[in-house]
């Protein structure tokens, strides 16, 4: 089976005051470079999904595809982009992460993968425990099936916009990443959230 690696970056990253928070240098390397740093070893080729002027992701080599549904239509239209460029390079399934959350863990493909064959479905979400909702999920970082794209494309046009409204009927494993101390899906929204990734990158990095 092969998978490719899809980055999501198409937001448009408004609560940090628009432009490109992934190029933000945290600890002397750029948000993006510390996911492709994690993400890479992981899948059989990389993309970033974003959209705008390619030219700006110029240096980290990787193939930029833009969202095909106009609108900015969120993380399920980069999910389809995505996947169309994985259907161009033979892969069988696409695994996702946010370019914002640059503390991922090592072994989300093998943990989505798990999951997957066990329920025998097409798709996998990645969740954390939360001692308010019991599970938080993060549609994000999924596995998905790239056999579905033309599924998804003709959902995203009827104007399906929430991941999990997608997932659900079509089957998604969920695999529970446990973790003890610093939050691996801690996500960079907000200048507070720069600082408070400062300090997560002490005990990642350590």
């Amino acid at each position: 089976m092969k998978v490719s690696g899809v980055i999501l970056a198409g937001g448009q990253s408004s609560r940090m005051g628009g432009g490109d928070k992934s190029l933000m240098d945290l600890g002397g390397q750029t948000i993006l470079a510390r996911v492709i740093a994690r993400l890479a070893p992981q899948v059989d080729g990389l993309a970033l999904n974003a959209n705008g002027d390619p030219v700006r992701f110029a240096a980290y080599g990787l193939p930029v595809v833009a969202d095909t549904i106009e609108g900015f239509a969120g993380p399920l239209a980069g999910v389809l982009a995505g996947m169309d460029w994985a259907y161009t390079q033979g892969a069988d399934y696409i695994v996702t992460a946010a370019a914002d959350t640059p503390f991922f863990p090592d072994h989300l493909l093998v943990g989505l993968q798990m999951a997957r064959e066990s329920e025998g479905a097409p798709l996998a979400m990645a969740m954390t425990p939360d001692p308010v909702r019991k599970f938080a999920r993060h549609p994000t970082f999924g596995l998905w099936s790239v056999g579905l794209r033309d599924d998804l494309r003709g959902a995203l046009e009827g104007g399906v916009r929430k991941v999990v409204q997608w997932t659900e009927p079509h089957g998604c494993a969920k695999m529970v990443f446990n973790y003890d101390g610093g939050d691996p899906f801690f996500n960079v929204n907000t200048p507070e959230d720069m600082v408070m990734a400062q300090n997560l990158l002490r005990e990642f990095d350590a």
